[in-house]
């Protein structure tokens, strides 16, 4: 066996530098500088916490409930909190349409064919993801022609808008509203804001997916004053009967699933290459459109307040640029807060792998030999949910923290080449790149399911699999069979990118607590003082991670226990929190 398999992997950032999108890193750092790459890429030691939580947004928490712990004011930065009696109550559901700000709708002018195809051609790891159920491939002849080349409008007369079809608005008006139900602490806080507008005067430009869960956030930003303009950050992410039931309501939305490389770049400048409309704020997820606008409109950050950024991928290349001088704007970092870590990463993907699984390769999971790549929270969720189904689970790590928890846990350590001829499946977790490479692949038992649940699309090397003594066959929606020479296969599942997002969905409730700290992200960012926040990566306080679960826990009709006045004091505790210190995970 190649002794190479068993060689601890270099740490490597899954995506290169954002002045430098399309290099590739030098293989030859440090330990000293590796170890800073993966701390920066963790959101560990460069995230500051910001000083102070602005007025604004700690009226409309108080505003959103009357149940427990409630913000109200500041004072030398420490929080003070009264206690009030009641039950935060569900945002009224309405069917009347929902007004939104005006937005401007001069915008009816396309790029030509020609002009177009000189966009970039470059794509970034994030922009190849996948989410979204029904794959890449062109099962019908409407996708062939390209909604670029399709001219659209809506009941209202707007054509600020480039989606799949408009008529499936009803549709994906149905399918937001289901989303609102499973989504009630976004909803509260919309209701709770909607007469302040704590984000009147924003001008919000967006690149996240484009789901029926994204959609009310979108929509909640409109409601709280905000003008918005939307892309996807993924090819295939995209809901189109839900983009058109935003473009209806006259949202600039422009995605539709299934966009080629050049699309996806095309989609994002018709997002800021607008005339009479800047944006002042970004919501990115994997940092594309921060870097696009860096690129092609750096002009455009004299207007921007902040940045507000959901993945591992985005917040990389943002510490590049902070510790590059460059980040010329403040960034909140969505993706270390702890609701999102511990909840979107560990309890989605522990939900979600079995039911990705499932559909894609009709897997019987009792004794089966999986190794999963990685025990962070995705992997730790990804091997408790097959472990609970009956499944052999050996773990591969780099991390001695990781690898300890995932012994404690019951699982046994190994590397991959040490298992990859007996598994049955390969589940990469880690966020790298070229973690099952051809090697692997090459002595890997007939059969042998592998599939990636990290953020990337870069840790199955799947450019290696594409040489002319392997065949591909394409057997359904999200599954190839790689057949080598003497007949042995291996299934690989979404061609390499997120599994979960790409084959199946995820749970409306987790993506409620993402989408409403990253609600309160912006508010905080938009409403800030100059000053408070200078030009650097943030992690919001602590006190609004436990904000945001407290408003979740109503769902279960759960309740809290409550400090006395000398276990706070003997626990060294304001009373109503925070209840741990901003780095504790």
């Amino acid at each position: 066996m190649d002794s190479s398999l068993n060689s601890k992997p270099e740490i490597q950032s899954a995506t290169p530098p954002m002045e430098n999108n399309n290099s590739v890193e030098d293989s030859s750092h440090n330990d000293e500088a590796a170890i800073s790459s993966a701390l920066e890429t963790a959101g560990i030691g460069d995230s500051s916490e910001p000083p102070t939580i602005s007025s604004k947004l700690l009226r409309m928490l108080e505003a959103a409930t009357n149940w427990r712990p409630v913000l109200v004011k500041m004072q030398n930065s420490e929080e003070v909190f009264e206690e009030n009696e009641g039950v935060v109550s569900e945002a009224p559901r309405t069917k009347r349409q929902i007004q939104y700000p005006e937005q401007t709708r001069e915008f009816d002018s396309r790029l030509t064919k020609t002009g177009r195809r000189s966009l970039s051609h470059s794509i970034s790891h994030s922009s190849t993801d996948s989410n979204g159920s029904g794959g890449s491939d062109a099962e019908n002849p409407e996708d062939e022609v390209s909604p670029r080349d399709v001219q659209q409008i809506n009941s209202k007369g707007s054509r600020d808008f480039c989606i799949k079809n408009i008529k499936l608005a009803d549709f994906g008006r149905r399918e937001i509203e289901l989303a609102e139900d499973e989504m009630t602490a976004l909803m509260a806080l919309r209701k709770a804001a909607q007469v302040e507008k704590p984000l009147a005067g924003a001008k919000i430009v967006g690149c996240t997916h484009v789901t029926a869960q994204t959609a009310v956030l979108f929509e909640t930003l409109v409601v709280l004053g905000a003008q918005c303009r939307w892309a996807a950050c993924n090819i295939y992410s995209t809901q189109d009967e839900v983009a058109a039931a935003l473009a209806e309501q006259d949202l600039p939305v422009f995605a539709w699933k299934g966009e080629s490389e050049d699309d996806f770049w095309w989609c994002i400048d018709r997002c800021v290459n607008v005339d009479g409309w800047e944006p002042n704020m970004i919501l990115d997820d994997g940092g594309d459109m921060t870097h696009w606008i860096y690129k092609k409109y750096p002009h455009l950050f004299k207007k921007v307040k902040g940045i507000v950024e959901e993945s591992i991928t985005g917040i990389h290349r943002l510490h590049h640029l902070s510790k590059a001088g460059k980040l010329c704007v403040p960034a909140i970092n969505v993706n270390d807060s702890v609701t999102k870590q511990k909840f979107d990463n560990l309890y989605c993907c522990r939900e979600s792998i079995l039911d990705s699984l499932k559909k894609t390769a009709d897997i019987m999971f009792g004794g089966k030999q999986v190794a999963v790549c990685g025990y962070g929270e995705v992997g730790k969720g990804c091997s408790a949910a097959l472990k609970a189904m009956g499944s052999v689970v050996y773990v591969t790590e780099i991390d001695p923290i990781c690898a300890l928890q995932a012994c404690m846990d019951g699982f046994r350590l190994t590397k991959l080449g040490d298992v990859v001829r007996q598994v049955d499946m390969v589940i990469t977790c880690t966020g790298n790149k070229n973690v099952v490479v051809r090697e692997h692949m090459d002595l890997m038992k007939n059969g042998c399911v592998v599939c990636n649940m990290g953020r990337s699309n870069t840790e199955i090397d799947v450019s290696s699999l594409r040489t002319p003594e392997l065949v591909w066959q394409h057997v359904r929606a999200q599954v190839d069979h790689i057949i080598w020479p003497d007949g042995r296969r291996i299934v690989l599942l979404a061609r390499g990118r997120v599994l979960n997002l790409n084959s199946s969905t995820v749970p409306i409730y987790v993506l409620s607590i993402t989408a409403t700290t990253q609600a309160l992200a912006l508010i905080e960012l938009f409403n800030a003082p100059e000053g408070r926040y200078k030009q650097d990566v943030y992690l919001l306080p602590k006190k609004l991670d436990e904000y945001v679960a407290s408003l979740h826990l109503l769902t279960f009709d759960a309740h809290l226990t409550e400090l006395t006045d000398e276990q706070a004091k003997y626990m060294g505790l304001n009373k109503y929190g925070p209840f741990k210190p901003t780095y504790y995970r």
